[in-house]
Parts: structure tokens; sequence; C-alpha cells
């Protein structure tokens, strides 16, 4: 974009902060901006290194990113992951008067702590499952004694989306009450914990920009965090996504918009924290309707591999627009289309694995339209593009729509090999059942 002068205009410096497949696939959205002329990530991982500056700095060391994002006079940082938005970074940027994209710490609590969250919604109306929350576990579990199961024990605080277990027996529960709150499985995060009614139905994901008064809603998806197929195995990160959603229907929509995302917003500015970035809408298709399961201050990963690619607007302006507060003046338009994102792990994820196998194949991804592969756990060795991490890679790919996304999301994922090389073979199977 240049002016009359023939210079460019918008010329901005933007930083990601986070390592991740979400990470890639927002430095691959900002890359698309014309306003955009140079994109720092720390600390980045091997694909992000392709259209960004990766720089050794990690997510939690907020003195070393404002001395970095000063020193490079960079105009706009965008906060990826949780652990720094909970912990305060966007504070430690606006203090040194650094525009940043995220929600504030006092905002962010809306992850940080599942009590606060699940209080939040029972205070102001929203539809969510009923819960108690414990910080002794004698009381937890003699609570757990008289309590209906299958019944849900969620760490209150931040476990890598791994914190929450499902117990079909008392057995189980005492086992989650001893995993949780004794033996400190999830450290600090176990201190509290909220025992939750079990619900079932459809699980629904939905992402949204706000700017602390008007929401914006994306397209919806669908995780699939099993480390099996047929949802067998452990909980993960997340095994790969669809979008959108083939059950998230208009009349849900609707629910959605009247009773669950703007009351979340009008709440949190009630409560004096006024939230400022992405809303994860975890949500639960019941029976009763649509309740929120979690919520989630930022993008979700793999969530953000299907639904950014999907997006029509201009990513950077949007979240300028959130900064801003004049999120009214966009209209959040998505492709008539749809995504999948199948996850290549390293076999043995979530628990243990082997690292510093080479990639191969990645190459033909630069040339395929429609295709896309979201580095997640990679790096350099000697020249050469490594497995760093249990997920590995995002291969996405669109199509006309979910059947035909998926067939191309599989045929890409074949395109790929590196040794003990893994993944689910039923990502957006329930599309089948739609």
């Amino acid at each position: 974009m240049r002016n009359g002068d023939g210079e460019k205009e918008d010329e901005m410096k933007i930083l990601i902060v986070g390592s991740g497949g979400r990470e890639h696939a927002i430095a691959a959205s900002a890359a698309k901006s014309p306003k955009v002329e140079k994109i720092y990530c720390a600390p980045g991982n091997a694909g992000i290194a392709m259209i960004a500056e990766c720089v050794a700095i990690g997510a939690m060391e907020f003195d070393k990113l404002l001395s970095f994002a000063k020193e490079k006079q960079v105009d706009f940082t965008i906060i990826g992951m949780d652990d720094p938005l909970v912990g305060g970074v966007v504070d430690a940027f606006e203090a040194q008067g650094l525009k940043v994209f995220g929600p504030r710490k006092n905002a962010a609590i809306l992850e940080g702590s599942k009590a606060f969250s699940k209080d939040l919604m029972k205070k102001y109306g929203i539809p969510t499952a009923a819960y108690e929350t414990f910080d002794d576990p004698q009381k937890a579990l003699a609570y757990l004694e008289m309590a209906k199961m299958p019944i849900v024990l969620k760490a209150d605080g931040l476990a890598l989306g791994k914190g929450v277990l499902i117990c079909q027996n008392l057995e189980e529960a005492k086992a989650g009450v001893k995993e949780i709150m004794e033996d400190k499985k999830f450290g600090s995060a176990g201190n509290h914990m909220v025992v939750e009614e079990f619900m079932t139905g459809r699980e629904v994901s939905v992402l949204s920009f706000v700017d602390g008064k008007t929401i914006r809603v994306m397209s919806s998806a669908q995780d699939h965090k099993r480390a099996k197929d047929k949802d067998q195995g452990l909980n993960t990160g997340g095994m790969g996504t669809f979008s959108p959603s083939p059950f998230y229907t208009k009349e849900v929509d609707q629910f959605c918009k009247k009773y669950i995302y703007q009351a979340t917003v009008d709440a949190m500015a009630a409560e004096g924290r006024p939230f400022v970035g992405i809303i994860f809408f975890g949500l639960m298709l019941t029976e009763d309707g649509p309740k929120v399961l979690e919520y989630n201050a930022r993008f979700g990963d793999p969530e953000a591999q299907v639904v950014l690619p999907r997006m029509k607007n201009d990513m950077v302006e949007v979240m300028e627009a959130c900064v801003e507060g004049r999120l009214d003046e966009i209209d959040l338009q998505f492709e008539d289309n749809a995504a999948v994102c199948v996850v290549l792990a390293s076999e043995g994820y979530p628990v243990s694995y082997e690292k510093g196998f080479e990639i191969k194949g990645m190459e033909r991804f630069e040339t395929e339209e429609g295709y896309y592969c979201f580095h997640a756990g990679t790096a350099f060795k000697d020249g050469r593009i490594v497995t760093n991490g249990g997920r590995v890679l995002g291969i996405t790919a669109k199509g006309a729509d979910l059947k035909e996304a998926r067939a191309n999301a599989y045929q890409a994922a074949e395109w790929v090999e590196f040794d003990n090389k893994y993944m689910r073979h039923d990502i957006g199977k329930a599309i089948d059942e739609a």
C-alpha cells in the first residue's frame, strides 16, 4: 500500500508472543495484511521462522519482551498464549505505552480461574453446569460421597488444557481429588478445584473478538481432545479440529448471542474487568439448550488453524479495532467453505516421546492453494527442520464442504514424513452424522 509519494503506508512492525501452531496461524494471517511490513515472534518455531524473525525470548520473560519491543520500535504486539496473559503481560506493555492485543490480567482471569468464571456465570445467569468449588480435599471427598455420577473435576488454574477429569464412579472421583489436590499433578492449578455436573451433548468451540463492550463472533469449530481414534486415550492439547460445526445451527447461534456471548462481555464490564481480546467459548449443546463448558482468553489451538484461514477480514485491522474500542465498525466475514486440521504428533504424546527426527515433504504446501502446514513442535538442527514436541504439525486444508476439506486434509497429511509420526484418523468423523 503506497501513498502519492510512492512511500508505503502503515509499515507496521508486529510482535507475536508464543511458539505453537496457533501462533503460526496468527503469523500467517498477519503476513497477509498489507499494513504489515515486518513480523517478529518470541520465541517462535521453525515454521514461523519462514515468515517472521524469531527471537529467543520466552513468553514469560516480560522485561525482555518489553525491551525488545521498544528497541525494534514494534507498533503492535499480539499475545498468543494463556500463561503470559494470565500473568499480566498486557498490563506490562500498556504501562510502557505500547499497543498490545489481549486481555489485561484482571480480565484474563476468565480463563485463569475456573472458580471465577463459574461464579461469574452463576451471578449473571449465564447457562452452565451446576457446580461446587473446594479448597479442602476432605470437603471435596465428603461432597462426592453424595454426588451423582459421572461427575467432572477441574483444576482451578491453567493446566495446558489437561486439568479436567471425567470420573465415572466414586472410586475414580476419589482418585481424581488425590491427583489434583494432593499429588498436585497440575501444580498450583490444583490448589482449588471445581466439581461440576456431567453434561452430555455435542461440544462446539466459538471464538470471538471483543473490545470491552462489543463482540464479533467468528465461525464455529470443533476440537478432538483425546489422543486416539473414537475419543480413546488420554486428554491432549488437541489432535485436530474442523470448522464450521454442522451442529452449530442458526437457532443455537441466536440463543448464544442473546444469553451467552454479549452477556459474558457485559458481565466482565460490570465487574470492572472489561475484556479486550479473544474470548473462546467452549459450549455443550445439551438437551436443555447450549451451556458454557469453559472460557479461554485467547485463540484455541488448533481452532485458530481452521478459523483464521477462512476469515476474509484483515486480522490486524480487526485486532486494532478491538484495542481502540471501535469493533462495532467491523463487519466480520468468513468464506462460505470449510476447513479441517489434522495434528501430526509424535508417537507417545501426551506422555513421553522422542524428538529430533527430520521432517520431509513440507515444501509441497508452498505451491498448493488451500493447504496449510502449521508448525507446532519444530526446530532447526544442522540446517534441517526436526521434530521438537508432542504436537509437531497441524495440517489444514479447505474444501467446498466439510467432507471435501476432511479428504483434502488427510491427503495432505500423507505428504509429510517423519519417524514416530502419529495422528488420529477420525478427525471430523462427526460430520458424517450431521
